[in-house]
């Protein structure tokens, strides 16, 4: 039976979603729900964790820490003996979640589309996982709901792969996943036996990486179709906001994007710029842009996605030959060097961060020494069969570590995903301590 004394939390996610696009959005009176959060005294800029990815920031998000307390730092890692490169999922988070955190004061969540939570573990609630999550039955929690959201067609991800060379299609496919969250709102919601609810879009950034620029050019033949797709995600927003609406107090809600978004300027390949000044040296031809096996002993520095450089060092590496006095020498060398790249007379380096300055954690260990910061609009990238240091393949937006959309109804501010996670832990009464 629902009461007053429950108190309760909704946080709305929109992934990569600016807070200058959705203010232009809501006074064009394309999203007029989303209009009461995005034009609102509460509503402010946040800044990304760095590398303003997905995967950090959500799991940032979900753990109320930073990289260097969680361990995830990309959307990939290395096995340091073999070299296989694998897809960060669930297993690589290092600490407990905000929802295993309130599960052990009894308290239940529900969460939709959250990504990095694949493989979903059990947890006092119900969970399907978003982004990167290949299958159903390992996404959700309990396992008796992807019968359920099978019978319903639930849709995971949209086709990104057909959809970057077919834009009426990736239209399509994100109309579709947004029906597939709306109905998952639906089933998740109705029980009511939930303290905390969790709903993630992730349509924005899909969108923004094939057709940023149609966003804001009316001129652009897909800029009414954009336009269509938002009106969507903003009844499917305002779906969640009418439920809230409806909740007695005490009630809270929370609204955050993962990272802003930008025009792409070019992508910048950095394996191909470590190559070309002799620090990455490959053997054979990579199966693969993740194929880092063809990385030779006599390499001293290689990047994973999307500008982290890890020394090749004999410590770390079963390959390494790089000794600790080299690599303290190489890495500020390195620093130096690529705070000097340019791309078309414009700096592509915003900043280069060491990791004790980054992440000073118990992670810190399994870090990167290095993170590039890129100039808006230069999208860092990592791969071992690229040949191009610039160029571009596809895309038309990038992700911006500034001006991320985030919202609270009880007008706190948070700096990044992580103080947005204290928030929930502090709503519920958890220490925001490990």
């Amino acid at each position: 039976m629902q009461t007053t004394e429950r108190p309760r939390m909704v946080v709305l996610g929109l992934d990569g979603m600016p807070l200058s696009l959705l203010r232009e959005l809501c006074e064009a009176g394309v999203t007029p729900h989303l209009a009461r959060l995005a034009l609102s005294a509460q509503a402010h800029e946040m800044r990304a964790e760095l590398p303003e990815l997905s995967p950090v920031n959500w799991t940032s998000f979900a753990t109320a820490a930073g990289p260097e307390e969680h361990g995830v730092f990309g959307f990939t890692r290395i096995d340091p003996r073999s070299y296989a490169v694998g897809i960060v999922d669930s297993t690589a988070v290092r600490v407990p979640t905000i929802f295993d955190r309130i599960g052990e004061r009894g308290l239940s969540s529900r969460v939709v589309n959250l990504p990095n939570m694949y493989p979903a573990r059990p947890m006092r609630g119900m969970l399907v996982a978003g982004f990167v999550a290949p299958e159903l039955s390992r996404a959700v929690f309990p396992p008796f709901l992807a019968g359920q959201l099978r019978a319903m067609n639930y849709r995971l991800e949209a086709d990104t792969v057909r959809g970057r060379d077919n834009h009426d299609l990736l239209l399509s496919e994100l109309s579709a996943t947004l029906d597939a969250r709306l109905a998952a709102l639906d089933l998740f919601w109705r029980d009511m036996a939930w303290d905390l609810f969790v709903f993630v879009l992730t349509e924005p950034d899909r969108l923004f990486h094939f057709l940023f620029p149609a966003m804001r050019d009316v001129a652009h033949p897909l800029h009414g179709a954009c336009m269509e797709l938002f009106r969507h995600l903003d009844r499917v927003a305002g779906a969640l906001l009418e439920r809230y609406d409806a909740l007695p107090g005490p009630k809270r809600l929370v609204a955050l994007a993962d990272h802003g978004f930008t025009d792409l300027v070019t992508e910048v390949d950095m394996n191909a710029w470590l190559a070309g000044h002799g620090y990455l040296r490959l053997e054979g031809h990579a199966l693969s842009e993740l194929d880092a096996s063809v990385i030779t002993p006599s390499t001293t520095a290689f990047a994973l996605d999307p500008g982290r450089i890890y020394l090749h060092t004999a410590e770390r590496f079963a390959r390494g030959r790089l000794g600790a006095v080299d690599a303290m020498a190489l890495r500020h060398r390195l620093r130096e060097e690529l705070l000097r790249m340019e791309y078309a007379g414009r700096p592509v380096m915003r900043a280069v961060h060491l990791r004790e300055e980054l992440y000073p954690g118990p992670m810190a260990p399994f870090a990167p020494d290095l993170v590039c910061e890129a100039q808006p609009g230069m999208s860092l990238t990592a791969k071992f069969d690229g040949r191009s240091v610039f160029g571009l393949h596809g895309r038309s937006g990038a992700h911006a570590a500034d001006g991320a959309f985030f919202y609270d109804s009880a007008g706190e501010r948070a700096h990044t995903t992580r103080d947005a996670g204290r928030l929930v832990l502090d709503f519920f009464g958890c220490s925001t301590q490990y």
